[in-house]
C-alpha cells in the first residue's frame, strides 16, 4: 500500500498561531486555495480511496481530491485530531500562564506518554492511528489511497513509520496541507515523501502559512 497522508489545509487557528484540536473550524479562503492546489497536484495519481477525520477542515480538504477522482470520503474517527483537552484555542502566552507544568513535561520529553488536561496523549493518538493504518493494508494491499488528518495524527504515524519514540515527535513537522507519503511493503516501510508542499506556491502570489508559535510549543 502505498498511503498519501496529508495533514488539512488553513484553517483561522492556524494562521493565529492557537492551539487545534477537536474544535470543528472550516477552512479560511487561503485554505480552500491549497486544498485546490493538492488536488490538481494530485489529479493524474491512479488513487484507489479518500479517507478523511470528519472534522470539517479535513473534509473540505479532501473534498477536492476526491472530486477530481470520482470517489467518495470515507470519514474515519481514528484520524480526527489528538484530544488536547483545556488547552483547545489557546495561545502561546495562555498556555504557559495557565499550564506551565504541562510545557515543562512535554520539553523534557515526556509527551509520548503525558496525557493533556482534559484530553489525550501522544500515545493515545498513535494506538488509533496505528489500528486504522493497519486495516488500511489490509484493505488495499496494492493501491495508492489518501488519508486527510490533522498535525498530530500525521506525526504520531510518521513516527510509528520511522520506528522512533512518539515522544519525539517534535522532531517532525507536517505542515497546514503538507504532504508526506510511506510506502508499505512485506519487507519494511519506507517514507519516500515528507512534508511536502510545493503545490502550495503559485505563481509567487501566496505560499504556506506555517502554524504559530502555540502549535510549535506543543510539536
Amino acid at each position: 500500500m502505498r498511503l498519501l497522508l496529508v495533514r488539512h489545509a488553513e484553517t483561522a487557528n492556524n494562521r493565529d498561531g492557537l492551539v487545534q484540536g477537536r474544535a470543528d473550524h472550516p477552512l479560511t479562503a487561503t485554505g480552500i486555495a491549497q486544498a485546490e492546489a493538492l488536488a490538481d497536484r494530485l489529479r493524474d495519481l491512479d488513487l484507489g480511496a479518500v479517507y478523511s477525520s470528519p472534522l470539517q477542515r479535513a473534509m473540505q480538504t479532501a473534498a477536492p481530491i476526491a472530486a477530481t477522482h470520482g470517489l467518495p470520503i470515507q470519514s474515519e474517527e481514528a484520524l480526527v485530531e489528538m484530544d488536547v483537552g483545556e488547552l483547545d484555542g489557546l495561545s502561546s502566552g495562555e498556555m504557559r500562564e495557565r499550564y506551565p507544568e504541562v510545557l515543562r513535561a512535554w520539553a523534557a520529553g515526556e509527551a509520548g506518554t503525558l496525557r493533556l488536561p482534559g484530553g489525550e496523549s501522544l500515545q493515545d493518538v498513535q494506538d488509533r492511528a496505528g489500528n486504522l493504518i493497519d486495516s488500511l493494508r489490509q484493505r488495499h494491499p496494492d493501491q495508492t489511497i489518501l488519508c486527510v488528518t490533522h498535525s498530530f495524527v500525521a506525526l504520531c504515524v510518521l513516527c510509528r513509520a520511522l520506528a522512533l519514540p512518539v515522544g519525539r515527535l517534535r522532531r517532525l513537522r507536517q505542515s497546514v496541507c503538507g504532504l508526506s507519503v510511506i510506502e508499505f511493503r512485506a519487507e519494511r516501510v519506507q517514507i519516500v515523501r515528507l512534508n511536502d508542499t510545493c503545490h502550495l506556491i503559485a505563481d509567487g502570489e501566496w505560499s504556506l502559512s506555517i502554524a504559530g508559535s502555540a502549535q510549535t510549543l506543543l510539536n
